[in-house]
């Protein structure tokens, strides 16, 4: 009988055991999805507090809805006291770097905004960096390169080669020209030069509204050309030779922000941050399965951006894929 009593003991004993670890680590799972959701809804997100929020834009500018959805929280954000924009990219398309521009604008309407541009800011790029209130650039900093280009291929004489011809009925003559398969009419060039001249006249309005050039002085800048930050300062197309320390100094000198604001990189949304929350706690587990979810997120955003076209007119100063877009008839600033 003893031994019965004993054995009943230790069965209660282990069972309460059993129970408190599994409080225990039903706890410990509720405190982590409770940490993992703060982390990615937002909830104690350090942008919360006062602070300056600082904008990258790198690489080809195209229509990005996700950025613009930032640019736009940005400007109705009572947290964000001023803004710095970080730019290095050759340019994109006219209508990427249009709305950036516009979203920039509205921005500087409600906090000031400034830019620095590091290695490269030229064409759709430097369309965005003068919706600043005060633009930096390096010394040797590239940017300019205002203008409108437009490129397109033919491959009759290849196509006459390996005996393929290419036949077309049309609503009208100028449908579907230029086409890779046959010379551009004059009529259809002559079509496109008036394309890309009310184009040229819209980026040089904006470049001299923006920089303070007479109409005549800005178009002798935009000639295409790419100027270093040296010379940009001295055809008054930059305001400071300087990097985002410079930028960031004038918030402070200039506008009156407070030194100890902390700057924080705002991003637009991503392919990782929409993924399921499950699948985002698995970055929390372990540093190893962070990093490789990360590089997969990583490899798969760069293969869908790299098969992103550059549709319709393009502003870009030598991009690496000009070749490929403009022989399918793209447009671009150069």
């Amino acid at each position: 009988m003893s031994l019965d009593s004993d054995v009943l003991i230790d069965r209660r004993r282990l069972r309460r055991k059993v129970s408190f670890w599994r409080v225990i680590s039903f706890l410990a799972l509720a405190a982590l999805l409770l940490w993992g959701g703060t982390k990615f809804t937002g909830f104690g997100d350090a942008r919360s507090e006062r602070h300056i929020a600082r904008i990258e834009i790198s690489g080809p500018i195209t229509y990005d809805r996700q950025q613009l959805k930032m640019l736009e929280k940005i400007a109705e954000d009572d947290a964000v006291q001023g803004v710095i924009v970080a730019i290095n990219s050759p340019g994109g398309t006219t209508s990427g770097g249009e709305a950036l521009y516009n979203a920039l604008r509205k921005i500087a309407e409600e906090k000031p905004v400034t830019a620095s541009i590091t290695t490269l800011g030229a064409s759709a790029a430097y369309l965005s960096a003068i919706a600043s209130d005060h633009l930096v650039a390096q010394y040797t900093s590239l940017t300019g390169s205002i203008g409108v280009l437009f490129q397109f291929g033919n491959a009759q004489g290849l196509l006459e080669k390996i005996g393929v011809e290419v036949d077309a009925i049309k609503s009208a003559p100028l449908k579907a020209e230029p086409n890779f398969y046959e010379p551009a009419t004059p009529e259809a060039r002559e079509t496109l030069q008036e394309v890309i001249d009310d184009t040229y006249m819209w980026f040089v309005g904006l470049v001299a509204e923006r920089r303070g050039l007479s109409t005549e002085r800005a178009l002798e800048v935009a000639n295409g050309q790419v100027y270093t930050g040296n010379q940009a300062i001295d055809l008054d197309l930059v305001d400071e030779i300087g990097g985002e320390e410079a930028a960031h100094q004038w918030l402070i000198s200039e506008k009156g922000l407070s030194s100890d604001l902390e700057i924080i990189d705002w991003e637009p949304e991503s392919n990782e941050r929409s993924l399921p929350f499950p699948a985002n706690l698995l970055g929390f587990l372990g540093s190893d399965n962070q990093n490789f979810i990360g590089s997969l997120l990583k490899t798969a955003k760069s293969v869908v951006d790299s098969s992103l076209p550059l549709d319709g007119l393009v502003s870009v100063w030598q991009a690496p894929d000009a070749a490929t877009v403009s022989a399918l008839g793209g447009a671009r600033h150069d």
